[in-house]
Protein backbone atom coordinates (compact mmCIF):
# COMPACT_ATOMS: atom_id res chain seq x y z
CA UNK A 1 0.00 0.00 0.00
CA UNK A 2 1.65 3.17 -0.99
CA UNK A 3 1.61 6.54 1.08
CA UNK A 4 -1.08 8.38 -1.12
CA UNK A 5 -3.56 5.37 -0.59
CA UNK A 6 -2.47 5.36 3.35
CA UNK A 7 -3.34 9.04 3.16
CA UNK A 8 -6.49 9.30 1.64
CA UNK A 9 -7.52 6.13 3.75
CA UNK A 10 -6.89 8.48 7.22
CA UNK A 11 -8.48 11.74 5.75
CA UNK A 12 -11.68 9.76 5.40
CA UNK A 13 -10.94 8.07 8.92
CA UNK A 14 -10.52 11.10 10.68
CA UNK A 15 -14.03 12.46 9.12
CA UNK A 16 -15.93 9.39 9.98
CA UNK A 17 -14.74 9.84 13.68
CA UNK A 18 -14.93 13.68 13.46
CA UNK A 19 -17.51 14.75 10.89
CA UNK A 20 -16.68 18.12 12.10
CA UNK A 21 -13.44 17.98 9.69
CA UNK A 22 -15.31 18.60 6.76
CA UNK A 23 -15.45 22.65 7.66
CA UNK A 24 -11.75 22.79 7.44
CA UNK A 25 -11.61 20.47 4.26
CA UNK A 26 -14.59 21.19 1.85
CA UNK A 27 -13.41 24.57 1.03
CA UNK A 28 -10.28 23.03 -1.21
CA UNK A 29 -10.54 19.30 -0.91
CA UNK A 30 -12.83 17.94 -3.54
CA UNK A 31 -13.95 14.46 -4.15
CA UNK A 32 -12.21 14.27 -7.73
CA UNK A 33 -8.58 14.50 -5.76
CA UNK A 34 -9.08 11.41 -4.49
CA UNK A 35 -7.24 8.76 -6.50
CA UNK A 36 -9.09 5.39 -5.58
CA UNK A 37 -12.97 5.77 -6.78
CA UNK A 38 -14.04 4.30 -3.45
CA UNK A 39 -12.53 6.70 -1.87
CA UNK A 40 -14.14 9.68 -3.72
CA UNK A 41 -17.57 7.79 -4.02
CA UNK A 42 -16.95 8.08 0.15
CA UNK A 43 -15.91 11.76 0.32
CA UNK A 44 -18.37 12.94 -2.07
CA UNK A 45 -20.88 11.18 -0.22
CA UNK A 46 -20.11 12.97 3.05
CA UNK A 47 -20.03 16.49 1.20
CA UNK A 48 -23.95 15.33 0.73
CA UNK A 49 -24.98 14.14 3.58
CA UNK A 50 -23.10 17.55 5.09
CA UNK A 51 -25.09 19.85 2.83
CA UNK A 52 -28.55 17.48 3.49
CA UNK A 53 -27.81 18.67 7.40
CA UNK A 54 -26.88 15.27 8.73
CA UNK A 55 -27.48 15.05 12.32
CA UNK A 56 -23.90 14.31 12.05
CA UNK A 57 -22.66 17.76 10.49
CA UNK A 58 -23.98 19.24 14.50
CA UNK A 59 -21.69 17.46 15.88
CA UNK A 60 -18.72 19.06 17.87
CA UNK A 61 -15.10 18.30 17.91
CA UNK A 62 -15.52 16.05 21.33
CA UNK A 63 -19.61 15.25 21.25
CA UNK A 64 -20.34 11.35 20.33
CA UNK A 65 -20.68 10.65 16.61
CA UNK A 66 -23.95 9.06 16.07
CA UNK A 67 -23.49 5.48 14.24
CA UNK A 68 -25.95 6.63 11.39
CA UNK A 69 -22.92 8.71 10.16
CA UNK A 70 -20.95 5.65 8.80
CA UNK A 71 -24.12 3.84 7.63
CA UNK A 72 -25.76 6.55 5.81
CA UNK A 73 -22.18 7.69 4.31
CA UNK A 74 -21.51 3.69 2.86
CA UNK A 75 -25.33 3.53 1.96
CA UNK A 76 -24.72 6.62 -0.19
CA UNK A 77 -21.42 6.25 -1.90
CA UNK A 78 -22.66 2.91 -2.86
CA UNK A 79 -25.19 4.20 -5.25
CA UNK A 80 -21.84 5.44 -7.40
CA UNK A 81 -19.30 2.84 -6.78
CA UNK A 82 -19.54 -0.97 -6.11
CA UNK A 83 -18.02 -3.51 -3.64
CA UNK A 84 -18.33 -0.79 -0.44
CA UNK A 85 -19.11 -2.33 3.08
CA UNK A 86 -19.25 -1.25 6.55
CA UNK A 87 -16.40 -3.21 7.43
CA UNK A 88 -14.09 -1.31 4.58
CA UNK A 89 -15.39 2.21 6.53
CA UNK A 90 -14.49 0.57 9.80
CA UNK A 91 -11.32 0.03 8.06
CA UNK A 92 -10.67 3.37 7.46
CA UNK A 93 -11.28 4.56 10.87
CA UNK A 94 -8.56 1.89 11.90
CA UNK A 95 -6.31 3.39 9.14
CA UNK A 96 -6.49 7.04 10.77
CA UNK A 97 -3.67 7.77 13.22
CA UNK A 98 -5.10 11.25 14.81
CA UNK A 99 -8.35 12.89 13.47
CA UNK A 100 -7.24 16.22 14.49
CA UNK A 101 -4.52 15.98 11.55
CA UNK A 102 -7.04 15.54 8.74
CA UNK A 103 -6.48 18.54 7.42
CA UNK A 104 -2.65 17.65 7.24
CA UNK A 105 -3.96 14.30 5.74
CA UNK A 106 -5.88 16.02 3.15
CA UNK A 107 -3.29 17.98 2.01
CA UNK A 108 -1.32 14.92 1.09
CA UNK A 109 -4.28 13.55 -1.16
CA UNK A 110 -4.41 17.00 -3.07
CA UNK A 111 -0.17 16.79 -3.77
CA UNK A 112 -0.90 13.18 -4.71
CA UNK A 113 -3.87 14.48 -7.10
CA UNK A 114 -1.52 17.77 -8.29
CA UNK A 115 0.90 14.92 -9.65
CA UNK A 116 -1.26 12.80 -11.15
CA UNK A 117 -3.49 15.99 -13.03
CA UNK A 118 -0.08 17.11 -14.08
CA UNK A 119 1.33 13.86 -15.65
CA UNK A 120 -2.13 13.20 -17.13
CA UNK A 121 -2.01 16.49 -19.24
CA UNK A 122 1.86 16.12 -20.13
CA UNK A 123 0.68 12.93 -21.53
CA UNK A 124 -2.20 14.45 -23.42
CA UNK A 125 0.13 17.07 -24.66
CA UNK A 126 2.88 14.97 -25.88
CA UNK A 127 0.10 12.44 -27.78
CA UNK A 128 -1.20 15.33 -29.24
CA UNK A 129 2.72 16.57 -30.60
CA UNK A 130 2.92 12.84 -32.14
CA UNK A 131 -0.02 13.09 -33.71
CA UNK A 132 0.34 16.74 -35.31
CA UNK A 133 4.01 15.20 -36.23
CA UNK A 134 2.16 12.40 -38.03
CA UNK A 135 -0.61 14.58 -40.16
CA UNK A 136 1.68 17.72 -40.87
CA UNK A 137 -0.78 19.91 -38.27
CA UNK A 138 0.03 21.97 -34.93
CA UNK A 139 -3.60 22.59 -34.02
CA UNK A 140 -4.37 19.96 -31.32
CA UNK A 141 -0.35 20.68 -30.02
CA UNK A 142 -0.86 24.25 -29.48
CA UNK A 143 -4.31 23.94 -28.00
CA UNK A 144 -2.88 21.07 -25.43
CA UNK A 145 -0.10 23.43 -24.69
CA UNK A 146 -2.73 26.14 -23.82
CA UNK A 147 -4.84 23.57 -21.47
CA UNK A 148 -1.39 22.32 -20.00
CA UNK A 149 -0.41 26.41 -18.95
CA UNK A 150 -3.84 27.26 -17.61
CA UNK A 151 -4.09 23.66 -15.43
CA UNK A 152 -0.61 24.44 -14.24
CA UNK A 153 -1.45 28.37 -12.84
CA UNK A 154 -5.11 26.78 -11.67
CA UNK A 155 -3.29 23.91 -9.32
CA UNK A 156 -0.59 26.12 -8.39
CA UNK A 157 -3.23 28.77 -6.81
CA UNK A 158 -5.75 25.43 -5.73
CA UNK A 159 -2.58 25.02 -3.69
CA UNK A 160 -2.27 28.10 -2.09
CA UNK A 161 0.35 30.56 -4.19
CA UNK A 162 1.27 31.61 -7.49
CA UNK A 163 2.45 30.54 -10.95
CA UNK A 164 5.83 31.19 -10.76
CA UNK A 165 8.67 30.19 -12.82
CA UNK A 166 11.34 28.32 -11.50
CA UNK A 167 14.56 26.97 -13.12
CA UNK A 168 15.28 23.17 -11.03
CA UNK A 169 18.20 23.32 -9.13
CA UNK A 170 21.54 20.56 -10.58
CA UNK A 171 19.98 18.20 -7.61
CA UNK A 172 17.10 17.44 -9.73
CA UNK A 173 17.77 15.25 -12.81
CA UNK A 174 17.15 15.98 -16.47
CA UNK A 175 14.92 13.62 -18.40
CA UNK A 176 16.87 11.45 -20.66
CA UNK A 177 17.29 12.99 -24.12
CA UNK A 178 14.85 10.71 -26.47
CA UNK A 179 15.74 11.89 -30.26
CA UNK A 180 13.13 12.36 -32.56
CA UNK A 181 13.37 10.99 -36.09
CA UNK A 182 13.63 13.85 -38.55
CA UNK A 183 10.73 13.93 -41.38
CA UNK A 184 12.93 13.56 -44.76
CA UNK A 185 10.46 16.15 -46.37
CA UNK A 186 11.20 18.16 -43.70
CA UNK A 187 14.88 18.33 -44.41
CA UNK A 188 14.24 19.05 -47.64
CA UNK A 189 11.81 21.85 -47.35
CA UNK A 190 14.61 23.32 -44.74
CA UNK A 191 17.39 22.87 -47.85
CA UNK A 192 14.94 24.69 -50.42
CA UNK A 193 14.17 28.05 -47.59
CA UNK A 194 17.71 28.32 -47.47
CA UNK A 195 18.46 27.94 -51.12
CA UNK A 196 15.50 30.84 -51.32
CA UNK A 197 16.52 32.96 -48.95
CA UNK A 198 20.19 32.87 -50.51
CA UNK A 199 18.89 33.48 -54.01
CA UNK A 200 16.87 36.04 -52.66
CA UNK A 201 18.36 37.44 -49.55
CA UNK A 202 15.87 40.98 -49.47
CA UNK A 203 13.95 37.79 -47.92
CA UNK A 204 14.93 37.80 -44.67
CA UNK A 205 13.48 40.76 -43.58
CA UNK A 206 10.09 38.64 -43.85
CA UNK A 207 11.35 35.99 -41.72
CA UNK A 208 14.04 37.11 -39.51
CA UNK A 209 11.39 38.27 -36.90
CA UNK A 210 9.74 34.86 -36.10
CA UNK A 211 12.33 32.27 -37.66
CA UNK A 212 15.06 31.01 -35.26
CA UNK A 213 17.90 29.11 -36.12
CA UNK A 214 16.92 26.65 -33.40
CA UNK A 215 13.82 26.24 -35.65
CA UNK A 216 15.67 24.12 -38.17
CA UNK A 217 15.64 20.54 -36.92
CA UNK A 218 19.57 19.90 -39.11
CA UNK A 219 22.08 21.32 -37.20
CA UNK A 220 23.80 21.85 -40.46
CA UNK A 221 20.78 23.65 -41.56
CA UNK A 222 20.79 25.65 -38.54
CA UNK A 223 24.38 27.03 -39.44
CA UNK A 224 23.74 28.05 -42.36
CA UNK A 225 20.68 29.82 -41.54
CA UNK A 226 23.00 31.52 -38.55
CA UNK A 227 25.51 32.89 -41.25
CA UNK A 228 22.51 34.22 -43.50
CA UNK A 229 21.45 36.06 -40.48
CA UNK A 230 25.05 37.22 -39.60
CA UNK A 231 25.74 38.76 -42.67
CA UNK A 232 22.25 40.22 -43.29
CA UNK A 233 22.62 41.88 -40.46
CA UNK A 234 25.94 43.52 -41.27
CA UNK A 235 25.01 44.63 -44.52
CA UNK A 236 27.69 42.16 -46.33
CA UNK A 237 26.84 40.48 -49.80
CA UNK A 238 24.99 37.11 -49.53
CA UNK A 239 25.82 34.23 -52.13
CA UNK A 240 27.27 30.81 -52.05
CA UNK A 241 31.23 32.10 -51.21
CA UNK A 242 29.84 34.54 -48.61
CA UNK A 243 27.79 31.82 -46.55
CA UNK A 244 30.57 29.84 -47.33
CA UNK A 245 32.78 32.15 -45.56
CA UNK A 246 30.60 32.71 -42.97
CA UNK A 247 30.19 29.34 -41.69
CA UNK A 248 34.01 28.38 -41.84
CA UNK A 249 34.05 31.25 -39.57
CA UNK A 250 31.50 30.01 -37.29
CA UNK A 251 33.36 26.92 -36.94
CA UNK A 252 30.51 24.59 -38.96
CA UNK A 253 33.50 23.34 -41.51
CA UNK A 254 35.96 22.16 -38.61
CA UNK A 255 33.70 20.51 -36.12
CA UNK A 256 32.54 18.74 -39.42
CA UNK A 257 28.87 19.93 -39.01
CA UNK A 258 29.51 20.96 -42.71
CA UNK A 259 31.46 20.73 -45.42
CA UNK A 260 32.30 23.06 -48.57
CA UNK A 261 29.99 21.01 -51.18
CA UNK A 262 26.83 20.80 -48.94
CA UNK A 263 27.23 24.34 -48.21
CA UNK A 264 27.54 25.19 -52.27
CA UNK A 265 24.65 22.95 -52.95
CA UNK A 266 22.34 24.49 -50.94
CA UNK A 267 23.11 28.09 -51.36
CA UNK A 268 22.77 27.32 -55.44
CA UNK A 269 20.57 30.67 -56.45
CA UNK A 270 19.56 28.73 -59.60
CA UNK A 271 18.34 25.52 -58.22
CA UNK A 272 15.42 27.71 -56.09
CA UNK A 273 12.55 30.12 -56.38
CA UNK A 274 9.65 29.96 -54.10
CA UNK A 275 7.96 31.35 -51.15
CA UNK A 276 9.75 31.94 -48.28
CA UNK A 277 7.25 32.61 -45.94
CA UNK A 278 5.16 29.52 -46.58
CA UNK A 279 8.04 27.16 -46.20
CA UNK A 280 9.44 29.40 -43.36
CA UNK A 281 5.95 28.57 -41.64
CA UNK A 282 6.58 24.92 -42.12
CA UNK A 283 9.78 25.09 -40.35
CA UNK A 284 8.56 26.97 -37.69
CA UNK A 285 5.55 24.56 -37.31
CA UNK A 286 7.63 21.60 -37.15
CA UNK A 287 9.68 23.22 -34.74
CA UNK A 288 6.65 23.31 -32.32
CA UNK A 289 5.85 20.27 -32.62
CA UNK A 290 8.89 18.71 -31.47
CA UNK A 291 9.40 21.28 -28.81
CA UNK A 292 6.12 20.51 -27.44
CA UNK A 293 7.07 16.88 -27.38
CA UNK A 294 10.11 17.58 -25.44
CA UNK A 295 8.76 20.25 -22.87
CA UNK A 296 5.96 17.14 -22.28
CA UNK A 297 8.57 14.38 -21.87
CA UNK A 298 10.30 17.13 -19.51
CA UNK A 299 7.35 17.56 -17.25
CA UNK A 300 5.97 14.19 -16.97
CA UNK A 301 8.70 13.39 -15.37
CA UNK A 302 8.99 15.85 -13.14
CA UNK A 303 5.26 14.78 -12.44
CA UNK A 304 6.85 11.34 -11.57
CA UNK A 305 9.48 12.57 -9.28
CA UNK A 306 7.46 11.53 -6.15
CA UNK A 307 9.89 14.02 -3.86
CA UNK A 308 8.77 17.21 -5.92
CA UNK A 309 6.32 19.11 -3.44
CA UNK A 310 3.51 20.38 -5.63
CA UNK A 311 4.95 24.24 -5.69
CA UNK A 312 8.30 23.37 -6.54
CA UNK A 313 6.38 20.91 -10.08
CA UNK A 314 4.56 23.49 -10.76
CA UNK A 315 6.93 25.79 -10.82
CA UNK A 316 9.64 23.28 -12.88
CA UNK A 317 7.07 21.99 -15.19
CA UNK A 318 6.43 26.33 -15.91
CA UNK A 319 10.05 25.94 -16.52
CA UNK A 320 9.77 23.27 -18.61
CA UNK A 321 7.42 25.01 -20.70
CA UNK A 322 9.45 28.21 -21.12
CA UNK A 323 10.85 27.25 -24.92
CA UNK A 324 7.50 25.79 -26.09
CA UNK A 325 5.52 29.40 -25.34
CA UNK A 326 8.70 30.90 -26.99
CA UNK A 327 7.64 28.88 -30.27
CA UNK A 328 4.09 29.12 -29.47
CA UNK A 329 4.61 32.86 -29.67
CA UNK A 330 6.81 32.74 -32.92
CA UNK A 331 4.37 30.78 -34.51
CA UNK A 332 1.20 32.89 -33.75
CA UNK A 333 3.22 35.86 -35.32
CA UNK A 334 3.98 33.49 -38.69
CA UNK A 335 0.25 32.30 -39.34
CA UNK A 336 -0.99 35.91 -38.06
CA UNK A 337 -3.30 34.08 -35.87
CA UNK A 338 -4.27 35.17 -32.16
CA UNK A 339 -3.16 33.67 -29.16
CA UNK A 340 -5.96 30.56 -27.30
CA UNK A 341 -7.94 32.37 -24.65
CA UNK A 342 -6.87 31.41 -21.14
CA UNK A 343 -8.86 29.85 -18.64
CA UNK A 344 -6.48 31.04 -15.67
CA UNK A 345 -8.21 34.16 -15.06
CA UNK A 346 -12.04 32.91 -15.09
CA UNK A 347 -10.35 29.90 -12.78
CA UNK A 348 -8.32 32.27 -10.30
CA UNK A 349 -11.95 34.02 -9.86
CA UNK A 350 -13.36 30.57 -9.02
CA UNK A 351 -11.14 29.95 -6.16
CA UNK A 352 -12.22 31.62 -3.11
CA UNK A 353 -9.55 33.24 -1.10
CA UNK A 354 -10.67 31.53 2.11
CA UNK A 355 -9.92 28.22 0.68
CA UNK A 356 -6.61 29.07 -1.09
CA UNK A 357 -5.18 30.58 2.58
CA UNK A 358 -6.84 27.46 4.35
CA UNK A 359 -4.95 25.19 1.81
CA UNK A 360 -2.10 26.62 2.57
CA UNK A 361 -2.01 26.38 6.34
CA UNK A 362 -2.85 23.08 6.14
CA UNK A 363 0.80 21.68 6.61
CA UNK A 364 3.10 20.18 8.95
CA UNK A 365 2.74 23.15 11.67
CA UNK A 366 0.00 23.65 14.61
CA UNK A 367 -3.33 25.00 13.56
CA UNK A 368 -3.98 28.31 14.66
CA UNK A 369 -6.57 27.58 17.23
CA UNK A 370 -4.02 25.40 19.18
CA UNK A 371 -1.56 28.30 19.15
CA UNK A 372 -1.01 31.50 21.41
CA UNK A 373 -2.63 35.03 20.58
CA UNK A 374 1.24 36.06 19.68
CA UNK A 375 1.55 33.38 17.70
CA UNK A 376 -1.19 33.52 15.65
CA UNK A 377 -1.29 36.89 15.04
CA UNK A 378 2.16 36.05 13.92
CA UNK A 379 1.36 33.08 11.50
CA UNK A 380 -1.75 35.13 9.80
CA UNK A 381 0.75 37.76 8.63
CA UNK A 382 2.74 35.09 6.58
CA UNK A 383 1.44 34.51 2.72
CA UNK A 384 0.40 31.86 2.04
CA UNK A 385 3.28 30.82 -0.17
CA UNK A 386 4.26 26.86 -0.10
CA UNK A 387 6.53 26.66 -3.11
CA UNK A 388 9.87 27.22 -1.32
CA UNK A 389 12.49 24.80 -2.37
CA UNK A 390 13.40 22.32 0.13
CA UNK A 391 16.74 21.85 1.01
CA UNK A 392 17.98 18.70 0.13
CA UNK A 393 20.42 16.71 2.86
CA UNK A 394 23.99 15.89 1.69
CA UNK A 395 23.74 12.15 0.52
Amino acid sequence: MTPLVQAEQAVLGAVFLAPGQLDRLSSWLRPEHFARPAHAAIYAAMLKLRSDDHPASKVQDAGPVPMSWMTDTVTEASKHTRGLTASYAHSLVAACPRPEHAAIYGRMVLEGAIHRSVAQHATRLHQAARADAIRGGAEETVHHSQVLSDVLAHLARRWGGEPRLVAPPASVPAPPAHPQPVDEQLLADEEFLLGCLSARPQKLDEVVGWLHPGDFADAGHQQIYRSLGALHHRGEPIDQLTVLWETQRRGALADRTLDAERVLRICDPSAFAGSAEYVGEQVVRASLVRTAATSARQVRALADDESLAPGQLIGYALHALGPLEEVRRRWRIATGTQAEPSRAADQTAADPPAARIEAARSRSRPHLSNATPAAASTAASRPAVLDRPHRRSPS
